[in-house]
């Protein structure tokens, strides 16, 4: 009997990447004539992006800079929560950006919906924040990948683990 083919749909952000991006980002507001003697910043951890600026301009100008640079390194910009600018101190504001990473359980109905309508013989089944699909032909499990690729969903989806 012939082994079943699966494939696991995650939603993640290479770390490595972001942290590349982000200092391309740092080193072009330096060299930047409009950035000079200005308090603008870019602070990341694993999960979230903080970015201090002067005025409200210059953080629309930052996140401009951030998101080009996320997105020539294949970084989606779906993956980005933006919070609220809000005042900071020494007359600065403050950006706080989410990095959303794995697919949360109210988040993968809509998947295993399309999965289902689509009528192709596979199984989806939700496990520790990724989709499992599994069937017995490739060929199905690669229309699937297909399926999900068009489908405009709120986060950025990649395919793993294909065996």
């Amino acid at each position: 009997m012939p082994q079943d083919a699966s494939f696991d749909v995650v939603s993640k952000v290479d770390t490595q990447e972001l942290d590349n991006a982000l200092n391309q980002a740092r080193k072009e507001i330096a060299g930047r004539f409009d950035f000079k003697n200005s308090k603008t910043s870019i602070e990341n951890t694993d999960k979230t992006i903080t970015i201090v600026a002067d005025d409200e301009l210059k953080m629309k100008n930052v996140v401009d800079i951030v998101q080009s640079k996320a997105n020539k390194r294949g970084i989606s910009l779906k993956a980005f929560d933006y919070g609220k600018v809000e005042p900071a101190t020494q007359n600065t504001f403050r950006l706080v950006i989410t990095v959303k990473s794995g697919i949360p359980k109210d988040k993968i109905k809509p998947l295993t919906e399309a999965i289902k309508a689509s009528k192709l013989k596979v199984q989806a089944q939700y496990q520790d924040e990724q989709l499992r699909v599994s069937g017995k032909s490739r060929d199905d499990l690669q229309k699937v990948q297909q399926l999900l690729r068009e489908l405009d969903y709120d986060l950025p989806l990649q395919f793993v683990n294909y065996r």
